[in-house]
């Protein structure tokens, strides 16, 4: 099998003494880091700390905005910010992580919407726009990482921003290809081994499989492997070994996505 591929994860979401997940050990396996910008994690030592040790790994950094939430860790839903509030708030994260980059002697390459943010934007189109706007407002050649099939996907197609399509390694998906929610069996995988092969098998089908067994076509270009659960390290160690063999190439994406 002959395809490229980029392997992302959160990263720098700790805040002042609290840590979360291995980001030393997740950086020496991903190519892609989204890296928290201070509302649902991180603050300014985590941001360059995590900037500073993805340059000296080759391995890109995005900025992971999301709602202003520290204690919900931004998965909760904010209903009834107007889009335009939406927007400056995404300008604002992106300006901190790339003033940060730029003192590390590093450079932002893409934008992952984060937990609930991204969870309503991939089904409100309003919302899309909005984070599709700010990216754009900043600088058009950011990469919009979304999933795909979704509003922030088309949102970031009609915006003229490169866009990738990303699948989760450990995360279940619903019929619509949007993601099960965190509140329901099974909705992650722990099983690293399940876990690879199945992506393996995305990849080379082209196509998700939803819980109920429905095939979804889909376009990947980046796989999110989770840097605070269980075995997080584990399993990506087995996931990049598993492309590796598969011929599957792991690349950074601002290596092949223009």
């Amino acid at each position: 099998m002959s395809r490229t591929i980029d392997i992302n994860s959160d990263m720098g979401e700790g805040f002042g003494a609290y840590r979360m997940g291995d980001d030393a050990a997740m950086l020496s396996i991903v190519t892609s880091a989204n890296v928290a910008c201070g509302f649902h994690g991180g603050d300014p030592l985590v941001m360059h700390e995590t900037v500073t040790t993805a340059k000296a790994n080759g391995v890109d950094v995005g900025a992971h905005p999301g709602f202003f939430d520290l204690w919900g860790f931004g998965r909760r839903r904010i209903v009834g910010e107007r889009p335009a509030d939406l927007e400056k708030t995404v300008v604002y994260q992106l300006g901190a992580l790339q003033a940060m980059a730029q003192v590390a002697g590093h450079r932002v390459s893409h934008v992952k919407p984060h937990g609930a943010m991204s969870n309503m934007a991939c089904i409100d189109a309003d919302m899309a726009d909005a984070i599709a706007r700010a990216v754009r407002a900043v600088d058009r050649r950011l990469i919009l990482m979304a999933m795909p099939n979704t509003e922030l996907e088309r949102a970031g197609e009609k915006a003229g921003l490169p866009v990738a399509r990303e699948i989760f390694a450990d995360r279940a998906y619903d019929d619509d290809a949007n993601l099960v929610s965190r509140a329901l069996p099974g909705a992650i995988l722990h099983d690293a081994e399940e876990s690879a092969q199945r992506v393996i098998d995305f990849i080379a089908d082209g196509a998700l499989r939803s819980v109920s067994g429905k095939r979804i076509p889909v376009a990947i270009d980046t796989v999110s492997v989770h840097s605070d659960t269980a075995g997080a390290v584990a399993m990506a160690q087995l996931l990049r070994r598993r492309l590796d063999e598969a011929g599957i190439a792991v690349r950074p994406l601002s290596q092949f996505i223009v």
